[in-house]
């Protein structure tokens, strides 16, 4: 039986690797139960986040498999893995992630038309691929910004819709007056949208948006949860807690996702930075850098107490 894709927080997982940069799947289980020790409703596994386009085909389909089996039926998984080129290559990522037992298959939006063609290119693509996925499970979308960015557009939005097979948008507009009219084009449906940008997160909430599900995830779940589940019961300290969401969220353009790592680090999840990102293994995160997010994981403690379900 697969997992009903609920509304709340879908942390976008990190992989930790071992010095022969093989997954660590020991960190991956610690990683995991400590995601639902600080509260979520679900995990969005094989993204960029995880690394997925630096993975061999085996390994994702692999990271799947034991995030299922790690979870084991507590929370849903949703899985990606779509990075192939080739539709019929991409059908194949996306089966891989069906048969290790995701609860929905998330799709990359900028996989199925090169930046210069337009929408009638995209969906005919797209159905084409449709048809060699299975037709039982959810399916679902992420605005991912590697290679390029493709929004979707307010036509193709209304296809998904009538076509009543997806069910989750990870959406990276950042832009309030979109997802304002995002979230009326799905009023009513079974299209859930999670905004990935924390500044407009509370903006998105009150619009109608299902939840959250972005990088800082990875720094401090918790207070994620906090604003998702409890923001209509928390009157002013809402705006409160979003204020700091925001301004924190800076963060990601320091050295994402080593700033993360280094962070789960001092959490007792990760204990290196090890990663196959060229960026990262060009370049070491600094001294300065770490200093900036001790400071920060220092503030986020103390921000996890104030906003604690025991003192609200």
């Amino acid at each position: 039986m697969r997992k009903e894709i609920v509304a709340g927080v879908y942390p976008t997982m990190l992989t930790p690797f071992k010095a022969d940069l093989s997954i660590d799947f020991d960190a991956v289980e610690r990683l995991i139960e400590w995601y639902i020790k600080k509260g979520i409703d679900g995990l969005f596994a094989v993204c960029q986040s995880s690394a997925m386009f630096e993975l061999s085909k085996r390994e994702r389909k692999e990271l799947c498999q034991k995030t299922v089996e790690i979870t084991d039926g507590r929370y849903p998984v949703m899985a990606s893995g779509h990075v192939s080129d080739v539709l019929e290559d991409q059908a194949a990522d996306l089966n891989d992630m069906a048969d290790a037992g995701a609860d929905a298959l998330v799709l990359v939006s900028n996989r199925l038309a090169a930046p210069w063609e337009d929408d009638r290119i995209w969906m005919r693509n797209l159905e084409k691929l449709i048809q060699m996925l299975p037709e039982d499970i959810p399916l679902g979308f992420y605005e991912c910004p590697y290679p390029y960015k493709r929004l979707l557009s307010t036509e193709i939005i209304k296809e998904l819709v009538v076509s009543g097979r997806f069910e989750f948008v990870k959406d990276t507009c950042c832009s309030p007056t979109l997802i304002t009219e995002r979230a009326e084009l799905v009023q009513g449906t079974s299209l859930k949208f999670f905004n990935a940008n924390a500044a407009t997160l509370l903006h998105s909430l009150k619009a109608g948006y299902s939840g959250y599900s972005g990088i800082m995830t990875n720094f401090h779940t918790d207070l994620y949860y906090k604003l998702c589940s409890s923001w209509k019961e928390m009157g002013d300290k809402a705006e409160e807690l979003q204020n700091y969401l925001g301004n924190a969220s800076t963060i990601e353009c320091q050295f994402y996702p080593a700033n993360a790592r280094y962070s789960l680090i001092k959490e007792g999840i990760f204990s290196n930075l090890l990663s196959r990102r060229q960026d990262a293994r060009l370049r070491q995160i600094t001294e300065s850098e770490k200093m900036e997010i001790d400071q920060f994981y220092a503030v986020s403690k103390q921000m996890s107490a104030i906003f604690s379900e025991k003192n609200q």
